[in-house]
């Protein structure tokens, strides 16, 4: 069974249940389908890009922000035995250049409002036959809701296998170049059936969607339809105040936030910009967080707020074919802090720089081996065997079991700063100065010395209306952290954060380790 598979059989069984729900708050439209409507337009949409010459392993670029037109683009690109290839609507030209080098797309869909960008590259995209703009508004191109509405419906029948590749995602580049990952079906098969297991979907749910879906974190959204539930895009803008009234207007009950959104939103509760007793969230039941290390800090004021909400970490990365793949579990809560165990089709280690396990509750590099493990980074044999060797995904990220077999991040492998020979964990650092009253974000980096070698360096991001100084920031440390963790450097400065909550810390480096 495959994500076609998935949709097809819920046109069948639940053809007049919704779907999506998409939620423009900015200019207060709604749109919503049904299975059977969804299965009808992305049938539709299959048959015309097959038409126009899609088959099996032919690359389509998906370009845009969230919205029902993406969706149906992704799952027709799919149904046609295509490759899917989103595109992260931040990247720059030199990066849709790039990414056009590695996959030699077929097809381009995308957005009205990058159009002009678009045709100003057209004579680089050599290998593009075919453009298509979502949004009837558009210059000769021709749009993809008039493809829609154009072809005949009739059910579009590809054989492929679980094995057959279906996408190919760039990474965000926060580690460097955009790395392409290629995946299977079996591998989106594989997220949808984690996410689907580590937060029990089920059809009545509705889940609010917000992290673009050009990242892997669409595998939320996987696990849900795999259910049967209904998923809710929140698009435009993404403000503490929207995210509360969709949940209430739409009867949301799971909610996946990263860090800033849960920030700003307990901010603004903390300010009382938003009342929580003017609004009916009876239904909201469960909250998850991911893409980071979370800070408990943040969990233990969201459960001030919301003390019955259950609470989920879920951890994974791209080469995983997204979330899930480690989860703590609703009723751990006391361990906090923790990304927890592997879920559902999953096996993880913690290892050394040979590759042994090291003892339980010592640092080493984690491991992953399972159902979602890439085939490859593209076109990249060399890149590839150094992070898929004997079948385990080797993730960069250092971690370390607990006495119950709970896994804790200590941080990124080129993150660690070390400092006069002394490993210090940035996340550990950021923890403690997040619980500062005035602290809305924090991200620690190391920077050259002379002396050290590195030093620990933090940029502090104050609370709206908030000042911070110098001082009482190295009075917080050292009440509270040992002295060789204690920042040597402190830089009042906005942190800057990419679409999927991570921060970019080469970006800081860059600009403040001279």
């Amino acid at each position: 069974m495959n994500l076609v598979d998935v949709v097809r059989k819920y046109s069948r069984i639940s053809p007049s249940a919704l779907a999506f729900i998409e939620v423009r708050p900015v200019t207060g439209t709604r749109e919503e389908t049904t299975w059977a409507q969804f299965d009808e337009s992305t049938d539709r949409l299959a048959r015309a890009l097959i038409d126009r010459g899609a088959q099996i392993g032919s690359k389509i670029f998906l370009l845009g922000r969230n919205s029902l037109r993406w969706l149906e683009a992704y799952f027709a690109i799919l149904k046609t035995g295509a490759w899917a290839v989103p595109l992260n609507f931040r990247f720059t030209d030199q990066d849709i250049r790039h990414c056009a080098q590695v996959a030699e797309p077929f097809t381009f869909i995308y957005d009205r409002e990058y159009e002009g960008r678009i045709e100003g590259l057209h004579a680089e995209l050599t290998t593009v036959k075919h453009y298509v703009a979502i949004g009837t508004d558009t210059s000769g191109v021709q749009s993809l809701e008039q493809l829609i509405k154009e072809t005949a419906p009739s059910t579009v029948h590809v054989p492929f296998s679980d094995d057959d590749e279906c996408a190919l995602y760039f990474t965000s580049g926060t580690t460097g170049a955009p790395k392409p990952v290629l995946l299977c079906h079996k591998n989106l098969m594989g997220v949808a059936l984690t996410e689907a297991s580590n937060h029990n979907f089920v059809d009545t749910d509705r889940f609010l969607m917000m992290p673009p879906l050009y990242h892997l974190a669409i595998g939320h959204l996987l696990g849900g339809m795999l259910a049967g539930a209904c998923s809710v895009l929140l698009t435009e803008q993404i403000s503490p105040q929207y995210i509360v009234e969709t949940i209430a207007r739409e009867r949301v009950s799971s909610v996946f936030l990263l860090v800033p959104w849960t920030a700003d939103l307990l901010d603004a509760l903390d300010r009382k910009l938003i009342k929580k007793e003017e609004y009916d969230l009876s239904c909201w039941q469960e909250v998850f967080m991911g893409a980071q290390p979370i800070p408990p800090s943040l969990v233990h004021r969201l459960k001030g707020y919301f003390p019955d909400m259950k609470y989920e970490t879920t951890y994974g990365l791209s080469e995983s074919s997204g979330p899930g793949v480690i989860h703590l579990g609703v009723h751990n809560e006391r361990k906090v802090g923790a990304i927890g165990k592997p879920g559902l089709l999953w096996d993880a280690r913690i290892v050394d720089t040979e590759g042994k396990d090291v003892p339980r509750g010592g640092v080493g590099e984690v491991i992953l081996r399972g159902a979602g493990v890439m085939k490859e980074y593209y076109r990249n044999p060399g890149l590839t065997a150094q992070v898929i060797r004997d079948g385990w995904l080797y993730t960069g990220d250092l971690g370390r079991f607990d006495e119950e077999g709970f896994i804790y991040l200590a941080d990124r492998k080129k993150d660690l700063v070390i400092s006069g020979g002394e490993n210090v964990y940035p996340v550990e650092v950021e923890e403690v100065i997040r619980r500062h009253q005035k602290v809305h974000d924090v991200a620690v980096i190391g920077t050259p010395d002379e002396r050290l070698g590195e030093i620990v360096t933090a940029v502090i991001q104050a609370k709206s209306g908030e000042a911070l100084q110098e001082e009482e920031m190295k009075h917080f440390c050292e009440a509270n952290l040992p002295r060789y963790k204690r920042p040597r450097r402190f830089i009042f400065a906005d942190v800057p954060r990419n679409p999927a909550g991570k921060i970019e810390k080469p970006k800081l480096r860059e600009r403040y380790g001279k």
